[in-house]
Formats: C-alpha cells, structure tokens, sequence
C-alpha cells in the first residue's frame, strides 16, 4: 500500500535517564536535540527527521509511543479512518518536536503507535554540518556512529492478531515468518518501505501484553559491528550476543543491553531489499530454527527470555 512512509522514530522508558542518555550519546553516536517533559530526544546522524529516538524517564523499562509518518496528507487521513474502523484508535494529540499532529492508536498487544504527515526537516547548526550537502548531519566519529534507526522488534501475546493489523489497517507487507509444528506464527517479520522488515512481533513466552524486544540500528558495514563489539567491552556495555549473522533477514548483528536493560541491536541489514510486489512470506519451520543461526550460533536462552519492562519469573508460562 505504500502509505505508510517509514518508521520514524522511537519512545524508549527508562529509570535511570541519565546514564541511557550518556549509552546513546556515547556509545551509539547519537546526538542530544532537545530535552523537555522529562524526556531526552536524540538523532542518529543520517535520519533526516529531527527525532531518531525519544527517551523517557519512566518507574520502569520499557518501549513507549512508536511512531510513523504518513506518505502524504491524503494517506494519514486515509489510514486513520481504517484505524478508526478497528476501535483501536485514541485521537489526536501534540506531536513531538518537529512532528504536526498525531494520531495516536494501539495494537492488539496494547502498545503505543503515532502516525502523523507534517515533520520538519533536521538543520544542523554550524558545528554538526556536514561537507556533503545530501546527508543531514556531519558524522559523529563518536562511539558506534549508528547511521539511522532500522526497525523495532515487539514482544506480542498474539503475534497473529498484531500482524494482521499493521497488515491490514496501515499495510505493512509480510515478508518472512517463523511457523512451528502445530502451525502457530511465533514470529513475523513487515515492512512498509523495501527494507526486509520495518516492524517485527515475536511471541512473548510470559503472556505479558506490551512488552519490547529491541530497537536496532543500522551501521554501514559488517566490520562496523565488529567495532561496536570492541567498543562495548572498552566502555564497558553488557554483551548478550553476537556478532554473528540471522538465518532469518540475513542480518549481521550484535546485541547489547542499555543501562535500563532495554536491548538493543547494532545490525548490517541493508544488502538485502524486497523490491518484488507480489513477494510470499518466507516460512521457517520449528526445525530450521532448531539448528540456530546462519553459521551455526545457537540462539541463547535469554533471547527468548529477556524483554521489557521485565515480569516476574513466577508469571511465566510454559513454551
């Protein structure tokens, strides 16, 4: 459907504001635009929006509003009569710096989403120009220098009902999904642009509505995840896994945990485009997700454990 831009920028919670605000400054190159309302917004260099991610002072991890831009006027009017159409939809609201009006709805899974059409573009100010007039910032040369946000992985009690609404209502394309032996979806790769995924719902073992899996940024190489693995044991950021390369997407990533705990993933995704129109969903069956990662890496345990805002070990339920 193409009416749906891009995925523009995130909300993250956090309880210890400052020391995730000096992870995303230091560690991923981002850089501080604004603070206001108990919140930090922060840019990745090459994201033309002035917001790449918006972190909130919470009592807990955590992801908050997702929010999208609309491909036009016309299409923001005309997705929010379909999100009306479900129920799901909250109103309109403030956007936040350098966002118009937004539409606020949520998922099945009860997750926040804005959708909104008017932005105004980033101007870097003299200190952060860039020499090339065709990228929105000078690059950092700090910490990971993440180029821009790449996707958002969400954690869903039903990770069918989930798809089908970013399918159905906003028209995100399925492009690759894991299927077990008694033909329940576990998991489910969209996308609204020609990027492999934008938006990605996982099964959430616990049963717990809301939670996150991670955010991921894109880097412009495989050797610059090499270097984030470096980097995070010099400042001493928890490794939790990688590098190493998805079987699924074909991603080479690396996972590391912000200060708050929220996960976050450095990947190399942009090789791979889904340009066909009539493009199938790739099913992964039980098995040949038993056998791990593309060179071999087994997927560790707390990849399927471990999301946010954390839950009692007591509440969760049997796989």
């Amino acid at each position: 459907m193409h009416e749906v831009a891009h995925l523009a920028h995130l909300e993250l919670r956090t309880p210890v504001l400052d020391e995730s605000a000096a992870f995303f400054t230091d560690y991923l190159g981002l850089t501080v635009t604004d603070e206001a309302g108990g919140s930090v917004f922060l840019r990745a260099f090459d994201d033309y929006e002035q917001t790449t991610i918006k972190l909130t002072a919470h009592e807990t991890s955590g992801i908050g509003r997702t929010s999208l831009r609309a491909a036009s006027p016309e299409a923001l009017t005309r997705r929010v009569a379909a999100i009306e159409a479900t129920g799901r939809g909250r109103g309109w609201v403030d956007g936040d710096p350098g966002t118009g009006p937004t539409y606020l709805f949520t998922d099945p899974d009860g997750h926040e989403f804005g959708l909104y059409y008017e932005s105004r573009w980033y101007r870097a100010p003299a200190e952060l120009a860039p020499s090339l007039k065709n990228q929105a910032q000078a690059y950092p040369a700090r910490g990971v220098c993440v180029r821009r946000l790449d996707h958002v992985n969400y954690l869903g009690v039903d990770v069918v009902a989930n798809r089908d609404q970013l399918r159905d209502t906003l028209g995100a394309m399925v492009t690759e999904q894991i299927v077990l032996d008694d033909s329940s979806i576990a998991g489910s790769w969209t996308t609204f642009t020609n990027k492999g995924y934008d938006a990605v719902y996982t099964r959430d073992r616990t049963g717990t509505p809301g939670r996150l899996h991670h955010i991921a940024f894109a880097v412009d190489s495989r050797a610059d995840i090499l270097r984030a693995a470096d980097i995070a044991i010099d400042q001493g950021v928890f490794i939790e896994t990688g590098p190493h390369k998805h079987a699924i997407q074909q991603t080479v990533f690396l996972y590391v945990y912000e200060p708050a705990g929220n996960r976050i993933e450095l990947c190399n995704a942009g090789a791979r485009l889904v340009l066909a129109p009539d493009w199938e969903p790739v099913d992964w069956t039980e098995a040949e997700r038993a056998k791990g990662q593309a060179w071999g890496l087994q997927t560790i345990e707390s990849f399927h454990t471990h999301g946010t805002p954390p839950v009692a070990e007591t509440t969760v339920a049997t796989p």
